[in-house]
């Protein structure tokens, strides 16, 4: 799936869920190494998990993140 993100340096989220888990996610933009490694730590989680460890968490005076708009494409990705 592709998330477009809002508020963001990255510009869109892609990712996989397979049976609850998110097997896949790459970022379009944004900070590299902080996108690959945030990336490589939820690959292989539950969704669930990741939604409630990442959902608001904020990027210096941004109401949100990187982290975050993966949370909000997740829990969106969920509800449909």
């Amino acid at each position: 799936m592709r998330y477009k993100t809002r508020g963001t340096c990255s510009s869109y989220i892609d990712f996989e869920i397979n049976e609850g888990v998110l097997t896949d996610v790459k970022f379009g933009g944004g900070c590299s190494g902080n996108t690959q490694g945030i990336a490589s730590l939820v690959k292989g989680m539950k969704v669930d998990d990741v939604i409630e460890k990442l959902k608001g968490i904020r990027c210096g005076y941004r109401a949100t993140s990187c982290p975050d708009q993966l949370a909000k494409a997740l829990e969106e990705a969920k509800n449909s």
